[in-house]
């Protein structure tokens, strides 16, 4: 199969940079691009990476009541509503040292505390994947985005350089 990005979104955005990552993952190997709520519960040996992406609610992974919140401010249905990052990766099953990323949506106030996607990656860790790279962050004007310009051709570069770090290891 290659690369497995699975990516929880409120609104669009973080959707918008899953798939700019799978892009770049895809100019090295296959990529595969799933909502988490479609996404397995186990990930097979045919998997070579796993990427994870998520918002960053109240400094880390996205509760029920955090999606409720999200729906309710922007008056609209959100994309991912139902199962987040947080409880898929609570029943996730991955090979023993699979390589695995993380990568967030985060208000452009890097002042602020707290990332989803560190969050991401630790449980990954405990899980017996291998981070391959550091968690990335990529950023949002406001609680509903835009996308920051440039975020979509960073998250591109971000996701080529995910698949050549992979295949130097393998190398």
């Amino acid at each position: 199969m290659g690369a497995l990005v699975v990516f929880e979104s409120m609104y669009g955005n973080t959707w918008q940079i899953a798939e700019a990552v799978a892009e770049g993952v895809s100019s090295r190997l296959p990529a595969e691009i799933v909502e988490v709520a479609s996404a397995p519960r186990e990930i097979t040996d045919q998997v070579q990476l796993l990427v994870v992406g998520a918002p960053t609610h109240a400094l880390g992974l996205s509760r029920e009541a955090t999606r409720a919140d999200a729906a309710e401010r922007s008056g609209r249905a959100v994309i991912s509503a139902g199962v987040g990052v947080r409880e898929w990766l609570q029943s996730l099953s991955i090979p023993r040292g699979l390589a695995v990323a993380a990568f967030d949506t985060h208000v452009d106030k890097r002042w602020l505390p707290g990332s989803a996607a560190v969050v991401a990656r630790r449980q990954l860790r405990r899980l017996g994947g291998k981070p391959i790279v550091s968690s990335e962050s990529f950023y949002v004007g406001g609680m509903e985005g835009p996308l920051v310009p440039g975020e979509v051709e960073r998250a591109r570069e971000w996701g080529a350089r995910l698949a050549e770090h992979l295949a130097t290891a393998d190398a």
